[in-house]
């Protein structure tokens, strides 16, 4: 995997967690992260559907993501 998509996804995962972040940044970065269409960004899709801290909807949505990577 090329360093560059692997900085990418360190770098939305971050924002996707940031809890002092608007929730709509938060959820464009999950979005973000379903297009890269990686494995990489479907294990990172995967851990924040695991992370308690994030809402409901955002977990909702980043297994929505990781589904359409798998499809």
């Amino acid at each position: 995997m090329p360093e560059p998509i692997i900085s990418e996804i360190k770098k939305l995962s971050s924002i996707a967690t940031d809890m002092d972040l608007d929730s709509n940044l938060r959820s464009n970065a999950i979005k973000s992260m379903g297009s890269i269409g990686t494995r990489d960004s479907l294990l990172a899709l995967l851990e924040l559907v695991a992370n308690e801290s994030l809402t409901i909807n955002e977990r909702k949505l980043a297994l929505k993501q990781a589904e359409r990577n798998i499809k």
